[in-house]
């Protein structure tokens, strides 16, 4: 290698608010840009027109410039980003009338000031033209927004559904104790381990239809039960508790579903949850596989609550019984 430094090849160009610096050198390591006081040092190790040598330049700016160049390196040259403090056309690169022998125009970049003006102009009415029809599409975010909205009032809500596994054991309602049981804890393993450890999950599209789902059928059911606690019934209000639950469940399950099987592929990449156990093996119990065999039971759940839901419908719905005389 030979001893010294080597200015390289450099071609320029501009527009109204950058410098584009155009490096021509090869294998370029360890390089070294900076911008101080409006002068640019650069110095790197790389292959130039003299072969591998420790090549550098400087240039003083025309007017300032921001002091943060912005760099990048590929295998055939090094391109440098600068950022004008003042957006308009400058006469020339640097503060010396005389260019720099090392230093040309950018043909391949290189604009004239009307032409430069014409492409900002373009690039202004295409930004404005985006803002025109994203002004006019009807911004409904419900969908992707429902989590980050409501979920306070979800984690309250069936925190506070745990109440219903307590008033079942002390006996202070009469449903029995493994529908609520599975219904509570079911949803509180969505709600809290699948979408509150996960913020991918959080703007799912069936996080939607999940909240929707569990909610609506508790218009029916919990005012249903504080008129039978009153010892009041309102036939209408019965038959909407023993029968909303026929569509509402198998698509609350479904929503369920859903949403497992979308947080299995994130479980798995992310390894969350995994449990590594120390052995010869090393075998670690991923926690997707333990949602797949959650998913499993999820159905055996939603059958146990259809039968119990059922029978409860016969009772309360079904012809009665004569008495005999």
């Amino acid at each position: 290698m030979a001893g010294g430094s080597l200015r390289p090849h450099v071609h320029w160009a501009q527009r109204h608010g950058e410098l584009y610096l155009r490096v021509e050198l090869s294998d370029v390591q360890s390089p070294d840009v900076s911008i101080v006081d409006n002068v640019l040092r650069f110095r790197a190790q790389g292959h130039g027109a003299k072969g591998d040598n420790i090549y550098e330049f400087q240039i003083e700016f025309l007017e300032p410039v921001e002091p943060k160049p912005v760099c990048r390196v590929t295998q055939r040259q090094l391109n440098i980003t600068v950022q004008k403090k003042e957006s308009h056309w400058w006469e020339r690169l640097t503060k010396q009338e005389k260019r720099p022998l090392f230093l040309a125009p950018d043909f391949d970049r290189w604009l004239d000031e009307s032409d430069a003006e014409m492409e900002l102009k373009e690039k202004e009415e295409e930004k404005i033209n985006k803002m025109k029809i994203e002004s006019r599409v009807p911004k409904d975010h419900s969908f992707y927004d429902t989590f980050h909205t409501i979920a306070d009032m979800m984690y309250f809500c069936q925190t506070l559904a745990l109440m219903e596994i307590l008033n079942s054991l002390i006996g202070l309602v009469r449903s029995p104790l493994i529908p609520a049981v599975i219904q509570v804890f079911g949803r509180n393993f969505i709600l809290f381990v699948v979408l509150g450890s996960l913020e991918e999950m959080q703007s799912k599209a069936v996080v939607f239809f999940l909240f929707y789902f569990w909610s609506i059928i508790e218009l029916f059911r919990y005012p249903y039960y504080m008129l039978s606690c009153m010892g009041i019934e309102w036939k209408p209000l019965t038959w909407l508790r023993y029968t909303s639950w026929i569509p509402l469940y198998p698509l609350g399950g479904l929503a369920e579903a859903v949403c497992l099987i979308q947080s299995i592929p994130i479980f798995s990449e992310t390894g969350k949850f995994s449990l590594g156990l120390p052995n010869p093996l090393n075998v670690t119990i991923q926690f997707s596989f333990l949602l797949q065999l959650y998913l499993i039971a999820l159905f055996l759940g939603l059958f146990v609550n259809f039968r119990y839901l059922y029978k409860q419908r016969k009772q309360h719905l079904g012809p009665k019984k004569r008495k005999m005389k």
